[in-house]
């Protein structure tokens, strides 16, 4: 006899956010569904003929949870800790889940990849040390989406997911074939360019629209510019940096 499966259909700006509503709205672990992607989605031209993308989540018979993994003592000993505690560089365990975990989710979206997990060289603002994680694989363009809001939805997810196996907060960072490291090292480039051009003409120069990760990285490249400032204008998710001459 063949068992009834409750199955959830998801419509959200990307598959990644999709998916994480419907997590969230049955209240599983990824191993516990199976994903389908039923539309990809597309901003459409100048935003004519855009659409949302569509998924369904299916909730599986009750499966080992994901990571097979000694995981309740780890959590037992990391719940005491306070949120700001840095994480622990050598704990390899941390590693490991976070490869299960994304190289489950991507299982589930029929994407095929290696990953490969490791903690950053130095500690990030708080203190803590956040882990790395790399996405390799042909035609990945899909994990990045327009202004890598597929990719940052992703990594919010797997933070998520991570956060709750072990008891406590680690910061978590994806990238997916150098995307991010190509995308800071432009970012940079065109922030000097634009410090250099307001100082040319006496005249503010503002840039495109950008999420919050990349208008620190420009402020922290002209941080100390001579001769220029930046801010911060707009609303979310127009918000733009502008560059004044002094």
């Amino acid at each position: 006899m063949s068992e009834k499966r409750t199955s959830l259909e998801i419509i959200a700006p990307t598959v990644a956010e999709a998916i994480q509503q419907g997590l969230e709205q049955l209240g599983v672990p990824s191993s516990q569904v199976s994903i389908d992607i039923l539309d990809e989605g597309s901003r459409g031209l100048f935003g004519i003929g855009a659409r949302q993308a569509r998924v369904r989540l299916t909730l599986l018979t009750p499966t080992p949870p994901l990571p097979a993994t000694p995981t309740p003592q780890i959590e037992q000993a990391e719940a005491s800790l306070p949120t700001g505690q840095p994480a622990l560089a050598g704990n390899q365990t941390y590693l490991k889940q976070a490869e299960q975990v994304v190289s489950r989710l991507l299982q589930e979206m029929r994407i095929r990849a290696q990953v490969t997990a490791s903690y950053a060289d130095q500690p990030n603002a708080t203190g803590e040390t956040p882990i790395h994680v790399d996405i390799r694989g042909k035609d990945l363009t899909i994990l990045i989406g327009p202004q890598a809001e597929t990719l940052n939805a992703l990594q919010y997810l797997v933070t998520l997911i991570i956060g709750k196996q072990i008891g406590r907060a680690i910061p978590i960072t994806i990238d997916v074939e150098g995307y991010r490291t190509r995308r800071e090292n432009q970012l940079r480039r065109l922030a000097r360019k634009m410090a250099e051009q307001a100082l040319k003409t006496g005249r503010r120069q503002v840039l495109e629209p950008m999420p919050a990760n990349e208008r620190r990285i420009v402020h922290l490249e002209l941080r100390d510019f001579e001769g220029v400032t930046t801010e911060s204008i707009g609303e979310e998710p127009r918000r733009k940096v502008t560059i004044i001459p002094k």
